[in-house]
């Protein structure tokens, strides 16, 4: 019997503070030469725990996705008034100062409409300091200095522009950081406390409204993504080999989820495996899950239909319940990061020649988390597109010229994601039910 669970899993993108200017510096109190081609020593993880980085500039511009920033010193973070300052030790190339940078810390610059929601941080170094920026704090761990605006707000942009790159950058510090966020939103923050609290030790420091002048011997500016490409990591590019295995086991650690592996169909008799089947509320949406849930059960499933929950602690539960989860393509599927490893996705693509999206946000992600991945393409007769356009119109006789590279995103966008539901032809689609229970019947044994 199909069991229900109706809610948003997703929410608008919120309006962040735009455009504001920080000054950011480091204080080195003692000798330490830096410049664009000279080494610097910087902890990336436990008391004691150093990496030398040979030959690189204080901050990375380099990454598609995100630039970061680090340095060593006396750093004087002065939230409020948005500025730190970097004090170039006596003797150092950098003496005289002047040079500065200026970044997104958001891991979405390439995308000028999410950077519009987000505060612009320069990091300047200069020849001195003045009265106003002596330590009221004196705090013995890093710090990180980041944004929460641009797309959050959106599940998936929620996980792939702030929390994979949070874990990327702060999970080696074990806990020791301090996090100084700016943009904070607190439905948002409150919503994803349980991920900030598993990084960190320490209350998290609203930085647009923080009035002290807090110093620190470490500070890291920015994200780090190793990948360019959206929820995905390469292990070759981190400095600690992290994957997106690594970030799915931390995930489920973040909400105690319980399961680490699914049924294995056959051994245990009494159990049937759960499918999860995630609806939409109002794009993409499946026109008759009732016939779908019946053909399930026929294969030997126990169903579960479902649109999210807005308390990811609560939802993830549920999915991590699950042995196969199954949606058209769209932000829900997000939620395959709490599923067993060994599990099966089942991505249901749109009609439109759509498969580069399938892949880029959930074919290659599923298969770097260690799950199994199968794709049902829909064909014309299974979009409610014939609805609205004629058979000779080219929605149906070259979707691909109304791609964003032939026409642009507006167009796309409304027609393959927002004007089309699915109505699942389930005789076709049953040989999918039927090989991700083969599959759960062929996982490897631990």
């Amino acid at each position: 019997m199909a069991k229900g669970f109706r809610n948003l899993n997703r929410a608008k993108p919120q309006n962040y503070g735009i455009g504001l200017l920080a000054v950011v510096g480091l204080v080195a109190l003692t000798y330490v030469t830096m410049s664009r081609t000279a080494g610097m020593r910087f902890s990336v993880g436990g008391a004691g725990e150093f990496v030398k980085a040979e030959k690189r500039p204080m901050c990375d511009l380099s990454n598609r996705k995100s630039d970061i920033c680090e340095a060593d010193g006396d750093v004087r973070i002065i939230g409020k008034d948005t500025r730190m300052v970097y004090v170039a030790p006596a003797g150092s190339v950098d003496a005289q100062g002047g040079e500065s940078w200026t970044i997104k810390p958001y891991a979405r610059k390439w995308d000028p409409g999410s950077g519009a929601r987000v505060r612009e941080v320069t990091l300047k170094l200069v020849h001195g300091h003045g009265e106003d920026r002596r330590c009221s704090v004196n705090h013995t761990v890093p710090a990180m200095v980041f944004a929460v605006g641009g797309w959050t707000g959106n599940y998936f942009h929620d996980f792939v522009d702030v929390l994979v790159p949070l874990f990327e950058t702060a999970h080696p510090f074990g806990g020791e950081v301090q996090f100084l966020i700016a943009n904070m939103y607190p439905p948002w923050m409150d919503k994803y406390r349980p991920f900030f609290r598993k990084l960190s030790r320490y209350e998290i420091i609203e930085y647009d409204n923080d009035d002290t002048v807090r110093c620190f011997r470490h500070v890291t500016l920015g994200l780090r993504c190793t990948s360019a490409e959206d929820f995905q990591m390469e292990p070759s590019k981190s400095p600690h080999g992290y994957t997106m295995f690594d970030f799915a086991k931390f995930t489920r650690s973040v909400f105690s989820l319980e399961r680490s592996h699914p049924l294995r169909v056959g051994e245990q008799t009494d159990k049937k495996p759960r499918l999860m089947i995630i609806t939409r509320a109002q794009t993409r949406r499946f026109m008759n899950v009732e016939e779908i849930v019946r053909v399930a059960e026929e294969v030997g499933y126990e169903v579960v239909v479902a649109e999210g929950d807005p308390d990811i602690s609560k939802f993830s539960r549920i999915v991590n319940s699950c042995d196969v989860l199954m949606g058209v393509h769209g932000s829900a599927l997000t939620n395959m990061v709490f599923l067993p490893t060994n599990s099966v996705v089942i991505q249901v693509v749109p009609w439109g020649n759509l498969d580069w999206i399938a892949g880029h946000y959930f074919r290659e992600p599923s298969k770097q988390m260690k799950l199994n991945y199968l794709e049902y393409s829909i064909n014309e007769e299974e979009t409610t597109l014939t609805a609205l356009y004629p058979r000779d119109h080219a929605v149906f006789k070259d979707p691909m010229s109304l791609h964003p590279q032939n026409a642009d995103w507006d167009t796309f966008s409304r027609i393959f994601l927002k004007e089309q539901n699915v109505k699942l032809d389930v005789r076709r689609f049953r040989s999918f039910l039927e090989h991700a229970l083969h599959i759960l019947k062929e996982q490897p044994r631990e």
